[in-house]
């Protein structure tokens, strides 16, 4: 693991830092615009007084925290794959490059001290029996704290909810007592805790850690703008409805899902995706200066 300069000081002085995924930026959005919002983000944390570190696997090594030449980098790289923890050895033993998922993520920037990481939505339960993302025993083990704007809109919402709950994930609406749906700032689904600042959503990090636990916090963040729960929900059974009939399934689901979810929306989807990030980035960037203080 190497640890930029400026993460590794920012960490020895107890300032902030945020860790930022980076599967985002090689298979989340289209390019150039992924480089655009990886630097927005990385403004992001910056304007809220913390250092930002985006994680990524660059030939083999794992690195915390990219200098621009080496964001530019990696968004530029097709070949780049996608690291989860069931594959983050092998990538690293055979010197790949990748873009690190919120479960890889999670891990390395606990590893590294990073306790705040900022995303955009996180892995859950499919509709398909026996689909279920890595993301969630990660953060079933990993103590840190995570921001996003709920579960990827084409999931399982309620039984992803239920899954949290029995692993033992802490999870927070911040100022909602609503789950957000990704690209909907709320949904039918109700949260056990609401918080109402960077300064409660930090007071319950370090009650967790205080006890012991292992689990992650979870702070839901809900878009500013986003699409109404009953549209995009009717959009995302057309396209499995779809997907079902063109027998798409497996890997292919999801990357197939998210580019009908786009056209079906005109763009709109990935509009709210761009923004989100954003979002998250500058509040995670508030805990994790909250947390310092």
């Amino acid at each position: 693991m190497r640890i930029a300069p400026f993460v590794s000081e920012a960490l020895s002085k107890n300032q902030p830092v945020v860790a930022l995924e980076s599967t985002v930026i090689t298979h989340g959005l289209a390019r150039p615009e992924n480089l655009e919002v990886a630097r927005a983000m990385v403004v992001a944390v910056r304007e809220a007084g913390a250092v930002p570190a985006v994680i990524a696997i660059v030939r083999g090594e794992v690195r915390v925290g990219l200098e621009e030449e080496e964001l530019k980098a990696l968004a530029e790289d097709q070949a780049a794959e996608k690291a989860s923890l069931w594959n983050l050895s092998a990538l690293v033993a055979s010197r790949r490059t990748a873009g690190t998922t919120v479960a890889a993520t999670a891990f390395l920037a606990h590893r590294a001290g990073i306790p705040v990481f900022a995303t955009g939505g996180i892995g859950g339960v499919h509709p398909s029996p026996f689909d279920e993302s890595a993301d969630l025993v990660a953060l079933a083990r990993t103590p840190i704290l995570v921001v996003s704007s709920g579960m990827k809109s084409i999931l399982d919402l309620a039984a992803t909810l239920e899954r949290l709950e029995t692993l033992g994930v802490a999870v927070l609406g911040y100022r909602t007592d609503r789950l957000p749906a990704f690209h909907s700032p709320t949904s039918p689904y109700s949260l056990p805790t609401r918080v109402e600042s960077p300064e409660e959503a930090a007071a319950v990090y370090r009650a967790q850690r205080g006890l012991g636990l292992s689990p992650a916090v979870l702070v839901f963040h809900p878009v500013s703008e986003g699409l109404p729960f009953e549209r995009v929900r009717a959009w995302v059974e057309e396209a499995n409805a779809e997907a079902q009939s063109r027998g798409i399934q497996g890997k292919a689901l999801t990357p197939f899902l998210l580019r009908r979810l786009a056209e079906q929306s005109k763009g709109a989807t990935d509009r709210v995706n761009r923004r989100l990030l954003v979002e998250n980035a500058r509040l995670a960037g508030e805990i994790a200066r909250a947390l310092a203080g």
